[in-house]
């Protein structure tokens, strides 16, 4: 059986811990098979990020059409885009594929605070991206910047979901981990239903690239067939695994383990 064809459209991480990299290693671990889409180039470690060089945007579009006409794609996760020219990009290139099965992570600040998205991108990443998309899994301070008022109590995150699906989306992940407590609920609109995914909040500096393991996670599930909210709850206990067992690396916020526990392969 052939595995499902997952394209990541994001910025690469030098690190290894978020972006493309983090993105290619979930897909693979889930059992895909992982294309990419280089947005742009970071110099990037736990402690921040040192430089962005944003390709140009025909690059973008050219490497998801180049996958799309030959190996063919069952399902995308969109990440990092950077400026508006990358986004009209990233929409031309994924807009060619009627019916795609599409996650955005609507990426607009490092986990250090360094800013990912300028912000003349954010209404261009609303009216082009969000339309495309099965599935937006914004943070609260994502999805405070995409829909303009506060996102903390339940009423505002439930309010936010609606209003992200009314901008095109076909469902919202509100992701409570910015929340306080200890316990996470991320919120899952399906433009019909409210569920509520609620897991232990695991004290750590070592949550670099969770969103975009967590999108990734998602989107190889909905590439293999599974019904959405399904894919969620796996792509979120695959998180909590990967957090879990972070090899504890750098001096700032590390990353997770990929490999969520699984033993290398060793020649027998």
């Amino acid at each position: 059986m052939k595995p499902a064809r997952i394209l990541t459209v994001a910025g690469s991480d030098s690190g290894g811990g978020a972006g493309i990299e983090a993105d290619i290693k979930t897909i693979e671990r889930l059992g895909g098979y992982a294309m990419a889409a280089v947005t742009a180039v970071t110099a990037q470690n736990t402690l921040g990020v040192q430089g962005i060089w944003a390709l140009p945007p025909e690059a973008i579009e050219e490497q998801i059409n180049s996958c799309r006409m030959d190996i063919g794609i069952d399902a995308a996760k969109c990440g990092m885009l950077g400026g508006p020219q990358a986004v009209e990009a990233a929409a031309a290139g994924l807009g060619a594929q009627m019916g795609l099965r599409l996650v955005v992570d609507p990426v607009m600040r490092a986990k250090g605070g360094d800013r990912l998205l300028a912000p003349e991108a954010e209404e261009a990443l609303r009216r082009l991206i969000l339309p495309l998309a099965t599935l937006v899994t914004p943070n609260l301070p994502e999805a405070e910047a995409l829909v303009g008022h506060r996102v903390e109590t339940a009423q505002e995150r439930e309010r936010a979901a609606r209003e992200i699906v009314d901008m095109g989306a076909g469902a919202a992940l509100i992701k409570g981990g910015h929340g306080q407590g200890e316990e996470i609920e991320d919120l899952l609109f399906d433009g019909e239903r409210f569920y509520r995914f609620t897991s232990r909040r695991i004290v750590t500096r070592h949550t670099h690239g969770t969103g975009c393991t967590l999108s990734a996670a998602i989107a190889t599930g909905l590439g293999e067939g599974m019904e959405l909210r399904s894919a969620v709850r796996r792509g979120i206990a695959f998180v909590q695994a990967a957090i879990r067992l972070a090899p504890g690396l750098g001096g700032g916020h590390g990353p997770l383990d990929h490999h969520a526990g699984q033993v290398p392969w060793q020649e027998e």
